[in-house]
């Protein structure tokens, strides 16, 4: 008997089919080496973990013959904490939710999305951002021409227009006509029909910039004087710092 993937030796092989039989099982997962029972990662049979060890196990083992998982592995003993004893994380939530949700866990997804962190994230934020048209799309917009403006430079700055209603929709494009700016250059959001303001938005916009590790900061937009339109109303320079 041979687990199926792997390229050890007999012995080494051999070792696998014996653990295969165990109801102790090691594992490797992303460098971190861990101890359970068979029993502990199929506590949720439904699980993507579980059907990892169902039947012929479908890992590969390291050279040590301990079954390879490749994830990050500083995390997974927070997942065994609660196939073990039903006990949910208080820190690193948002790690922990990420490797429940790919391990399918179920009932540890479920109860970390009522934590303040998760719920805040996915009930809140992300749902307003789904409300925004483009958002993501315009969020990579903005780093493109942020970078393109980075030569022999320390500072790039990126002009956003938000528009939180329609009626604004008009407005802006004729602030927009007479901006002291390349049109083309400048990335409009909105508008949306949910709760959060334009102020919630410009912070949204600086959390998901920095999530991608640019350090970023925003202000207001000075328009030239003989602007018709108070230029604050609408326009916001995020100014991106590369060193």
């Amino acid at each position: 008997m041979s687990i199926s993937g792997s390229q050890n030796s007999p012995g080494k092989q051999l070792t696998s089919a014996l653990q295969a039989l165990s109801p102790i099982v090691q594992l490797n997962v992303g460098g971190e080496i861990y101890t359970t029972t068979l029993s502990t990662l199929k506590k949720c049979p439904s699980s993507k973990l579980a059907e990892m060890f169902t039947g012929q196990p479908k890992l590969k083992t390291d050279s040590e013959g301990r079954y390879f998982i490749d994830r990050e592995g500083t995390y997974f003993k927070y997942i065994l904490e609660y196939l073990r004893s039903s006990l949910v994380p208080t820190q690193f939530i948002q790690e922990v939710y990420k490797e429940a949700s790919f391990y399918e866990i179920e009932p540890l997804v479920k109860q970390l999305e009522d934590s303040p962190q998760i719920f805040g994230e996915l009930v809140g934020r992300k749902q307003f951002l789904a409300r925004v048209p483009n958002y993501y799309e315009n969020i990579e917009v903005m780093i493109r021409i942020a970078r393109a403006e980075a030569v022999a430079s320390r500072h790039s700055n990126v002009i956003v227009c938000v528009v939180k209603t329609e009626e604004d929709v008009a407005k802006c494009q004729d602030a927009l006509n007479t901006l002291d700016t390349d049109k083309k250059s400048v990335v409009k959001f909105g508008p949306w029909k949910a709760t959060p303001s334009i102020s919630d938005l410009l912070d949204c916009i600086k959390i998901d910039i920095e999530a991608k590790g640019h350090k970023i900061f925003h202000q207001t937009h000075v328009a030239e004087k003989g602007f018709r339109i108070k230029s604050c109303d609408f326009f916001f320079k995020f100014v991106f710092t590369w060193w």
